[in-house]
């Protein structure tokens, strides 16, 4: 191999690595990075409000219940209660699962069910489970009664929930009349 060779070979090296530097100084100046002003990644979630009585008021359903059930269908309500099946059982005498039984719940006192260990929020919250509590309370569970262990995101349909309520009206020896609508 005479010295010649040798001066092709480096130059060809040389020169692939004069090219690989251009280039990479030019993909460098066209795709520059931004600089972020901290570090990270920014995850979107939905703010709750946190107005004076923001609990009640985020719950507060669009029509009232009263008027609701007028035109609800407790077919309806059966099949939109399958999504409760996963914690609660509906039969009478039926176990506590993760959440308690829902046989007779209309206008049962809250926090009652025997063997259930509910939340400290939810034992203080007391009265009866009316029309109207179960529909503020489907709509939003965590915003009605802060602190309850209850994880579902809620009905925030209106015709929805009237459904279900309707149909939890019906599980019992004898269901609560519907209420009469405000007119």
């Amino acid at each position: 191999m005479d010295s010649f060779e040798l001066n092709k070979i480096m130059g060809a090296i040389l020169g692939t690595c004069l090219v690989l530097m251009v280039t990479n100084l030019t993909a460098g100046a066209v795709f520059s990075p931004k600089k972020v002003e901290k570090p990270g990644f920014e995850i979107a979630a939905k703010e709750e409000t946190a107005s004076g009585g923001g609990a009640k008021e985020a719950a507060a359903p669009a029509e009232p219940i009263e008027k609701l059930l007028q035109t609800a269908s407790v077919e309806k309500g059966a099949a939109s209660a399958k999504k409760c099946a996963a914690c609660h059982t509906f039969e009478k005498g039926g176990p506590n699962r993760v959440g308690p039984n829902l046989y007779d719940i209309v206008n049962r006192d809250r926090a009652v069910e025997a063997g259930f260990n509910y939340s400290a929020a939810m034992k203080a919250k007391g009265g009866k489970w009316t029309f109207d509590e179960l529909s503020k309370f489907l709509h939003n569970p965590k915003g009605y009664i802060p602190g309850t262990a209850m994880g579902f995101a809620g009905l925030p349909k209106d015709s929805e929930r009237a459904d279900v309520i309707d149909y939890l009206r019906t599980l019992a020896e004898n269901p609560a009349p519907l209420p009469t609508a405000a007119k």
